[in-house]
């Protein structure tokens, strides 16, 4: 794999980390450029789309408008194309928002509710599977089932395939939809949904959800069910609804035409609240209430018409929000590093600033078991294999002071790979360790790392050279530059030199030739997304990198291969099981939270890995708009675009 293959599958798990959509067991975020070339040519609407009704007049003949001011412009609002922020904000106000992830939990939005095991539309049924029929493994892996292969079967236990056809799990999901109108006026149907559902498969077939479903199909004028591949166990699957699309208009098209077309890329039919009635390129988008949505009567949307605006930078943003050109300021076009001055103008009444931590966390790995002739005693000594090592530096890290230097106290310091607040959190079964240089000393001294000529520099016991550490990153992160200092600063109290190196991103994030995935590093500092599920299995011993076509001699069990996640080479076999089972239950069953907690038990005691703290989001309004809800894990702050209001 290539170092670009392997950043782009970085940059796709952290996104899906950050995303409600993004289902389990993907290949990884990282610092994602969200910049979109501006669309250039001219918007003209083509005759094949509807006529827009009449725009309903303001009440008070002034009526309420938002703008929104961001620095990127879309570069398609085909719904299975677009994936920038400002895009997705303008699919919540074109599309109705079938499902939202708030506070690491699901909602109903567009659908009646969320189905469930207990109310009977989630359920499993047991399918006879054979030899070359597509399962998914016990690891969540996509097999063509031959022998050796390790399977869960109908009983819920781990089977290995020996060419005799065998009965497995399949997993059933009943969806049930609110019924409402695309903004011409048509009905929109369940075959709307299985439409859409086709149309993005054939957009991309390696699409993580799209491989792992055997058939999505209407059960009903309203009502759609989603069937996956025989031992796929996907605890998100309220996301395995499919969003609409409006068959009666582009069903004339093939898939491929679907991104090109201004019918579905550049003025789409929607079922949302707004509809777009104005595209300047690189200048504005502009909104106005759809005259068919279906929640009117209530009063919905509370806004008379929205417009896009594009600028240059993040300075122009801000000013013309000062200025009153613009009411929101969205959260890729402001900095996190501006917080104090956005703090500043709260405190005088200016704007409105809205912080939430994120959903993709910053922490360090451990090198506990190297490759090759790096480090296990080889290129150098076998530091960080004794637990007490990886303790002792958790606990002279001031975590704390990261926190509140870097993202302002905003955002919680971490002590497992699931944050405080996540319902899967184990509070009770967590080790923490807080900052106390006192007691990592001791731990050191016990690990037999002593200072033994008094230079204020502990040795290695075996080789007497100095405990001198290099921690790695990607280059280009001000944030990073920070953190190392603090952190070299927080190692010299305990008497440990630390190096920092930074490298490009292409050479950092390659396979089997990189420090990271390499295995070729003391400390590694990047970023992981808390995954929805969570994402246990970066950690897991069949995730280790190296040769796949060779067995790890520790676990008996092949490596992960080069495009494997775990790069730190630990493992454990309380670990595994939990983490194992955790991925092969489901939510509301008996298990799925216990599995959970045991493998924060287990990894909270260990540390292959030091967490320390979630990234923050931040947006900036104007004072008098209303209902602005910036969450930690909705990815847009626009998921509720129909209830945002400003007041006159």
């Amino acid at each position: 794999m290539s170092a670009n293959i392997r950043r782009m599958r970085l940059v796709s798990l952290i996104l899906l980390g950050a995303v409600f959509s993004a289902a389990c067991q993907p290949q990884p975020e990282i610092e994602p450029d969200q910049a979109t070339q501006p669309v250039t040519e001219t918007i003209v609407a083509p005759t094949a789309v509807p006529q827009f009704p009449p725009v309903r007049p303001p009440e008070n003949g002034l009526g309420k408008h938002l703008v929104v001011c961001t620095i990127h412009e879309p570069v398609t609002l085909y719904r299975h194309e677009a994936n920038s922020l400002v895009e997705e904000a303008l699919l919540h106000a074109i599309y109705e928002n079938d499902v939202t992830w708030l506070d690491y939990e699901y909602q109903a939005q567009g659908l009646v509710k969320i189905p469930t095991l207990a109310d009977g539309d989630v359920r499993l049924q047991s399918v006879k599977v054979q030899a070359g029929d597509k399962v998914v493994d016990i690891y969540g892996r996509i097999q063509r089932l031959l022998p050796g292969v390790e399977v869960m079967n109908s009983a819920g236990e781990i089977a290995t395939f020996d060419g005799t056809p065998l009965l497995m799990r399949q997993m059933l999901v009943d969806f049930s939809m609110k019924p409402r109108f695309w903004s011409e006026g048509t009905a929109v149907t369940a075959e709307d949904s299985v439409f859409s559902y086709g149309m993005a498969a054939a957009a991309n077939r390696a699409d993580y959800k799209i491989q792992r479903t055997a058939d999505y199909e209407s059960t009903g004028n309203l009502t759609t069910r989603w069937t996956g591949i025989p031992g796929f166990m996907d605890a998100a699957y309220p996301a395995n609804f499919w969003g609409p699309l409006p068959r009666h208009l582009l069903g004339r098209y093939q898939p491929e035409e679907l991104p090109l077309l201004a019918e579905s890329a550049r003025l789409p039919v929607g079922d949302g609240p707004f509809r777009i009635t104005e595209w300047l390129p690189g200048k504005s988008i502009r909104l106005e209430p759809n005259p068919a949505y279906y929640r009117q009567d209530e009063g919905l949307p509370r806004l008379d018409s929205v417009t896009f605006r594009f600028l240059p930078d993040t300075n122009s943003v801000v000013n013309q929000l000062l200025s009153g050109d613009c009411d929101v300021g969205m959260q890729d076009s402001v900095s996190a590093a501006d917080t104090p001055l956005f703090l500043d103008m709260a405190a005088n009444g200016l704007l409105t600033p809205y912080f939430q931590p994120g959903t993709v966390y910053e922490h360090i790995d451990f090198g506990v078991n190297s490759w090759g002739q790096y480090g296990d005693g080889y290129g150098r000594p076998d530091w960080f294999e004794d637990v007490r090592v990886r303790q002792a530096i958790a606990m002279c890290t001031d975590r704390q002071r990261m926190a509140d230097e870097l993202v302002y106290g905003r955002s919680p310091i971490l002590s497992t790979f699931i944050p405080p607040g996540h319902p899967l959190y184990a509070p009770d079964a967590v080790t923490v360790w807080p900052y106390d240089p006192a007691a990592a000393n001791v731990l050191l001294d016990e690990a037999g790392f002593l200072d033994e000529n008094e230079d204020g520099r502990r040795e290695d016991p075996k080789t007497g050279r100095p405990f001198a550490i290099t921690i790695g990153a990607a280059a280009g992160s001000d944030m990073r530059l920070k953190l190392f200092q603090i952190f070299s600063e927080n190692m010299r109290d305990c008497g440990l030199e630390v190096t920092s190196r930074f490298y490009l991103p292409s050479e950092w994030y390659g396979d089997s030739d990189s420090p990271l995935f390499g295995r070729r590093f003391d400390l590694a500092e990047f970023e992981w997304p808390v995954g929805n599920p969570p994402l246990c299995y970066l950690y897991a011993s069949w995730q280790i990198t190296g040769p796949a076509n060779e067995l790890n001699p520790d676990t008996g069990r092949p490596y992960g291969g080069w495009d494997g996640l775990n790069d730190t080479g630990w493992w454990d076999t309380f670990y595994d099981a939990a983490c194992l089972a955790a991925i092969n239950t489901l939510p509301g069953t008996g298990q799925y939270n216990n599995n959970y907690f045991e493998t924060q038990r287990v990894f909270s005691q260990n540390i292959p890995a030091l967490p320390l703290f979630l990234r923050l989001k931040v947006a900036l309004t104007r004072p008098e708009v209303q209902n602005f809800n910036l969450n930690s894990t909705q990815n847009s702050e626009f998921w509720n675009f129909y209830e945002i209001d400003v007041q006159n």
